[in-house]
């Protein structure tokens, strides 16, 4: 057994489950999520892909408690409880700072009714300590690289000690080498910490280098639920890596060609 995979066993687990079920969401006459149903247990890394248009976000959006869901039931914890509010956090793609708010405000805002104070500013400090970026408290949020912000964001999200942190393609605007570093920063976190993990994105490499677990929505609902049996942590390009990428292409793809030709 690798030391990635003692690393993973050995982590805490303070991540909340998750439990979806009958889960409709309609936008006027147009369904977008139908019957969906999902679990994923206490301190899982999950990943959902698909197809732009076929429901992800909006599923993240409603597991989040941003949108209102048409009809179905969306519970977390033990015992199962429907509240969002004290266990999800999110991360979208923008790291939507406070320009006129130093970083070190800009992260002491995820600790909500907690801000402010000796002890508030010590716990904003510890979780920009672990993005790397102590020495850029004082900073403007202005003088930051795009990567930088999205510590800061991320930093900002971990203060609150979320028990599921859900990704909203948090990484898509990012550089190659920039993306890299941030998926090795967002799999450390999570070993550190053991939140449940729910990740949205595009790219399937990236599900496959993170997740513990793949599903793939398609026509609105679960349509494949793959799971990635892999040590961490994993080398990019290596075969096992790539054939799992290349399985998950295929049926996205395919299923692309089927409907064209239909």
């Amino acid at each position: 057994m690798t030391l990635g995979k003692l690393a993973h066993e050995a982590r805490p687990c303070a991540g909340a489950p998750l439990r979806v079920r009958n889960l409709d969401k309609s936008f006027g006459s147009k369904r977008i999520l139908s019957n969906l149903e999902l679990d994923a247990p206490a301190g899982q890394f999950l990943a959902i892909v698909g197809r732009s248009g076929c429901g992800k976000s909006t599923l993240l959006r409603l597991i989040a408690g941003l949108d209102e869901k048409t009809r179905g039931t969306i519970a977390f914890g033990e015992p199962l409880v429907a509240q969002a509010h004290d266990i999800v956090r999110v991360m979208f793609q923008e790291p939507r700072l406070l320009p006129w708010a130093r970083v070190l405000a800009n992260v002491e805002v995820g600790l909500g009714e907690r801000r402010g104070g000796a002890e508030g500013r010590a716990q904003a400090l510890e979780a920009l300590r672990s993005v790397g970026l102590e020495d850029r408290a004082e900073d403007w949020p202005s003088t930051l690289s795009g990567g930088q912000k999205q510590r800061v964001a991320f930093a900002r999200a971990l203060v609150s000690r979320p028990r599921l942190l859900a990704f909203d393609e948090p990484l898509g605007a990012l550089d190659a080498l920039t993306r890299i570093e941030m998926q090795r920063l967002l799999e450390s976190a999570w070993l550190r910490d053991g939140f449940t993990a729910l990740l949205v994105t595009h790219d399937v490499a990236e599900a496959v280098t993170l997740a513990d677990r793949i599903v793939i929505i398609e026509n609105g609902a679960v349509s494949r639920d793959i799971a990635v049996d892999l040590p961490r942590p994993r080398r990019r390009g290596a075969v096992e890596v790539a054939e799992l990428e290349e399985q998950i292409l295929d049926h996205l793809l395919g299923d692309a060609a089927g409907r064209a030709a239909e």
